[in-house]
């Protein structure tokens, strides 16, 4: 996904849409909708106005799609509060069997098309956010004395 389709998704989804989400950005829902339009040239969201608009959104599409567009993938920095490294590994081995599934149904007629592209890209993303929490797990489960525990 690009970033100019990240930013209308996140405006479109947010309940009550650009009508719910311009005043806290301070400006009119239609203004918004034009930032925010792929098909509109003349008004842009500037970085600030996508930084405010990710944090009241609680939507970081944005970010993941400027991400993707220069090769690179984020993960948040939060910390697990719960779970087990064992739960993580498991968790891992069923996104690994969802994107094995994913890519299969894909390549079953011999081509991929532009939507199986964005399917195969959000398991991969969840893949890495799973892998992501277990290695962040692992570092906050280290006992004093360095010794690994389950």
């Amino acid at each position: 996904m690009n970033i100019q389709d990240a930013a209308h998704k996140t405006v479109k989804d947010y309940p009550g849409g650009s009508e719910s989400l311009a005043p806290r950005l301070g400006m009119s829902g239609a203004v918004l909708r034009n930032k925010v339009n792929p098909n509109n040239c003349t008004h842009h969201l500037t970085l600030k106005e996508a930084d405010e608009l990710m944090g009241y959104a609680n939507d970081f599409r944005i970010l993941h799609a400027l991400a993707a567009s220069h090769g690179f993938v984020i993960q948040s920095a939060e910390v697990p509060k719960s779970g087990s490294l064992i739960q993580g590994m498991l968790a891992a081995a069923a996104g690994q069997g969802d994107l094995a599934h994913i890519v299969s149904e894909a390549l079953a007629d011999g081509r991929i098309t532009p939507n199986e592209v964005s399917e195969i890209e959000r398991a991969c993303t969840a893949l890495q956010h799973v892998l992501a929490h277990i290695a962040q797990h692992a570092t906050v489960s280290i006992p004093q004395g360095g010794r690994y525990g389950l």
